[in-house]
């Protein structure tokens, strides 16, 4: 089944477009470990998910598997309200030679949002409603089967923030049956946007009752794995959208899932929501990775899946967004056990508690792993079975050079504390009534405001009470 990524925003349509490349890169070839069949289907797999076919002069990156000489095209729909990225961005994979966008499948303007929220939702949305869900359609028309849609956005402007938010209950709208997974960027904690922990609220209020799942990626951490982890110097949006392309690929190609045994998962959207969305007040994911590296350190790293996981493990356990800097003092409360120190409280008070975990292996021997430690019943809620909550998806082919990878995507408590700052500075500006005659006069009422505060407080609260 096939997924329609829909990128909003000069963030959505930077962060697709690595995406597409690493999906690209990572396909390209056969991989020496695994034999032709199974990269035959790990080839036909990410074909039917990601592009449908356009014959051209290029080379296909499953030409060893057809002898066509044809480019694959995206299954996406790009969205701006300025031209300068969508056009950047239509060059730079048309260039490529290995794979494009279909020339008809974007929409731009020549004015932007301003960083206002209430503009993309109301102005922008309502105006430009009907061009942009025809693009949709077109491109769902060309999927045999279609799993659903994958929106990428950031939460600190106003185009992918409010222009998403209302595009995505569009989709929902539209395809009421189809799964709907939003990619969304937290902005950096010191500040993009003035007004972004109000855009914030907003696009997280409305996304929680369209959307069947946010996938957030952290703008500070994902700098910190680009400084620490990759040692880049100097940072450009460009890394650190690498990085989470990197990441997203890790999850999003192809994969043995327990239901489908040897056969890589034909509904990629669904199982995901299956394995990680129990419960329709609990739609936050989280996403881990290890190892990540520079490239020219790969062919001098040696790892071990036991190693690899216990580090994993711990990260989850201590909420640790990369394997640098994990406190491993942090541990799972005993059943039955009582609390006999501060310390002991304080390490407690750090647990990470999960709702539901899966696990994904990519590369050599992966058969023979061992996953039994994150089954354990105490990384979990207790109104979840630990059989339920945790699930595995492996397969024999290494990802993206890494002969060995692991990705954790987690339901858990991870994003509390920075949903709770962003909701407590939001507040604090609304109090004051700060910039808040820039929403109303596009019409968001300050009712419009109070429901998103109380829906998200609704959401930390019962994250807490996990």
């Amino acid at each position: 089944m096939s997924i329609v990524a829909v990128q909003l925003g000069q963030c959505g349509n930077q962060i697709g477009h690595e995406v597409f490349n690493t999906i690209c890169a990572d396909v390209s070839g056969t991989h020496g470990l695994c034999s032709k069949k199974e990269n035959e289907a790990y080839h036909d797999a990410c074909t039917e998910r990601f592009f449908s076919e356009a014959e051209s002069g290029g080379t296909a990156f499953w030409c060893f598997v057809s002898h066509r000489r044809s480019v694959p095209v995206a299954r996406a729909v790009l969205v701006d309200m300025e031209p300068k990225v969508i056009s950047q961005t239509l060059s730079i994979a048309a260039r490529s030679g290995h794979w494009k966008y279909d020339d008809q499948s974007h929409f731009c303007q020549k004015q932007g949002s301003g960083n206002n929220w209430a503009n993309g939702y109301s102005v922008h949305g309502p105006r430009n409603k009907e061009v942009i869900m025809n693009l949709v359609q077109k491109e769902v028309e060309k999927c045999d089967r279609l799993s659903g849609f994958f929106t990428i956005m950031s939460m600190a402007g106003g185009t992918g923030s409010g222009l998403g938010a209302f595009v995505t209950q569009c989709l929902r709208d539209a395809f009421p049956s189809s799964f709907i997974l939003n990619h969304v960027i937290w902005p950096y904690g010191t500040g993009e946007v003035i007004v972004q922990n109000y855009n914030s609220v907003l696009t997280l209020s409305h996304l929680y009752q369209s959307s069947d799942a946010l996938l957030v990626h952290e703008n500070d951490v994902i700098h910190k794995i680009c400084a620490q982890l990759m040692r880049i110097k100097q940072i450009s949006f460009r890394d650190v959208n690498q990085v989470i392309a990197h990441q997203l690929g890790s999850v999003f190609q192809p994969a043995h899932t327990a239901e489908a045994g040897l056969r890589y998962s034909r509904n990629p959207l669904g199982n995901l929501m299956e394995t990680l969305v129990p419960h329709p007040e609990f739609k936050m994911l989280g996403l881990r990775n290890i190892p990540q590296m520079p490239e020219n350190c790969l062919a001098f790293s040696m790892f071990s899946w036991p190693g690899l996981l216990k580090h994993l493990r711990q990260m989850l356990i201590a909420n640790a967004k990369m394997e640098e800097g994990i406190d491993w003092q942090v541990r799972p409360p005993c059943p039955g056990s009582s609390i006999s120190s501060s310390h002991s409280t304080k390490k407690l008070l750090h647990f990470n508690t999960s709702i539901a975990n899966l696990v994904i292996l990519r590369g050599k021997d992966t058969h023979s792993v061992d996953l039994g430690s994150f089954r354990d019943p105490s990384l979990y809620t207790s109104w979840l079975n630990p059989q339920d909550a945790f699930n595995e998806w492996k397969t024999p082919r290494a990802f993206n050079k890494y002969e060995k990878s692991a990705s954790l995507v987690s339901n858990s408590q991870f994003l509390l504390k920075p949903l709770d700052n962003v909701v407590g500075k939001a507040w604090n500006m609304f109090a004051s009534k700060a910039y808040v005659h820039q929403y109303t006069k596009f019409g968001i009422e300050e009712e419009d405001f109070l429901d998103s505060f109380t829906a998200l407080e609704q959401v930390i609260s019962s994250y807490t009470n996990l």
